[in-house]
């Protein structure tokens, strides 16, 4: 029987060194191009702001419009993605997810945080539409993205409702958190200083009314400011207004 659990636990041993092999080396098949310079604004899970738009565009190598063939057919896909701005050499079991304060820990399976072993992200997004002949090859135009610009793409996967969704599904620790969205205040001074399409504004107020502040920074009087389309977005939040600079 000890042999048995030295074995058992030497090849176990093996496959999880294997497994964080293939992770660790894991090519990207393509990258998404976003308005997100950096992640601070960036949406705390896909889908909660649909006027955020991004496009997939493939390595050279998976530029095959073949590898597209039925795709047309969804309206959602899987986007599995790497955390290329979170990778460290260390991981820890637990992580302070924002949302609780930034004080009480979670385990690190339990949340969606990038401070994870494998680096992975998952997101769902709509398909806007499939380019198949362009200089870049074929690209897929989405909505609902919650990615960095320059992510790198590891694979793509069609969302099928009659599996993928759950409406009676529990959500666990994240019913202690306060969702309320925030008021959006955007003067028509700061509108008319930048030369933001009307989606791009919806966007921009669907990002603040999401509060991107962790929740445990609560002061009026500071100004907060995240890259959006080569634009410094500046704001503040008094009570439960965002208000734009």
């Amino acid at each position: 029987i000890v042999d048995d659990i030295l074995e058992y636990r030497q090849v176990t041993k093996l496959k999880n060194t294997y497994t964080t092999v293939l992770v660790e080396v894991a090519d990207e098949r393509g990258r998404i191009h976003t308005d997100f310079k950096t992640k601070f604004g960036v949406p705390r899970q896909s889908g909660l702001v649909n006027e955020l738009t991004g496009r997939i565009v493939f390595e050279p190598e998976y530029r095959n419009a073949d590898a597209l063939r039925g795709l047309e057919g969804f309206s959602h896909i899987w986007l599995l993605w790497d955390f290329s701005q979170a990778h460290t050499e260390k991981w820890s079991p637990t992580v302070r997810p924002p949302r609780l304060g930034g004080n009480k820990r979670m385990g690190v399976w339990a949340t969606r945080s990038p401070f994870r072993p494998n680096n992975i992200g998952l997101s769902s997004v709509r398909i806007l539409k499939i380019e198949l002949d362009t200089p870049e090859g074929p690209v897929i135009h989405v909505e609902g993205a919650d990615l960095m610009n320059g992510t790198p793409i590891l694979d793509i996967k069609p969302y099928l409702p009659f599996t993928d969704s759950h409406p009676e599904a529990s959500s666990g620790w994240t019913t202690e958190t306060d969702n309320t969205p925030l008021n959006v205040v955007i003067p028509d001074s700061v509108r008319t200083s930048y030369p933001f399409t009307p989606t791009q504004w919806k966007a921009i107020e669907g990002i603040l009314a999401g509060d991107p502040r962790p929740h445990y920074q609560d002061d009026a009087a500071r100004i907060y400011s995240f890259e959006f389309s080569n634009v410094t977005i500046r704001f503040r939040v008094s009570g439960n207004t965002a208000i734009v600079e």
